[in-house]
């Protein structure tokens, strides 16, 4: 299930690895994204820290780690092609992985349809 931040990050949780990205609201209101710098591996994120970078057509964003953790991988991908954060930016267009993670960071985020509420006011 995945969690949202009120900074439009959203985290899912799958066998212990947090994956990690921006929402489908925060790629359509960045408009067509043109540039990413992801973390490096093995970088220590606590919960609320600038993690990456997002820049598009209209604005430069930071993303924040919405849980602690290890960055265990990154999306090379979305380095290499940041169209695919318009693309899909809660599949395909994940940013990184985070593994010894702050589960209890989880408690804090939203569910879906309290960020769909929240993000579409």
């Amino acid at each position: 299930m995945k969690r949202y931040t009120e900074e439009h990050e959203w985290v899912e949780l799958k066998d212990g690895i947090a994956v990690i990205g921006i929402s489908v609201h925060a790629a359509h209101e960045l408009g067509d994204i043109t540039f990413v710098e992801l973390p490096e591996i093995d970088t220590e994120l606590d919960q609320g820290d600038a993690a990456a970078t997002v820049e598009s057509v209209k604005a430069a964003a930071d993303v924040y780690a919405p849980i602690g953790g290890t960055v265990v991988a990154v999306n090379g991908d979305v380095e290499a092609k940041p169209e695919m954060l318009n693309d899909g930016p809660e599949t395909v267009g994940w940013l990184f992985k985070l593994r010894d993670v702050k589960e209890s960071d989880l408690d804090s985020l939203m569910s879906a349809a309290d960020y769909d509420e929240f993000a579409n006011h």
